[in-house]
């Protein structure tokens, strides 16, 4: 069986932790930066969970995540 390629746009944005959990940033985090409170792009430093709708979707683009 051939090797599976991993897509590289998934491998930018998604990271995989030791326990498997996928984890993705928040959008829109450098547009208008400056007219954001600060509170709001301490927000965006944070990673947050992939739904789990989406989980099965995005763990075929990292097979080997």
């Amino acid at each position: 069986m051939p090797k599976l390629k991993t897509h590289k746009g998934a491998k930018a944005r998604i990271h995989v932790t030791a326990a498997g959990k996928l984890m993705r940033r928040k959008r829109m985090s450098s547009h208008l930066r400056r007219k954001k409170p600060n509170k709001v792009t301490r927000k965006y430093a944070q990673k947050l969970l992939v739904d789990k709708k989406d989980v099965s979707r995005l763990s075929r683009l990292l097979p080997y995540g």
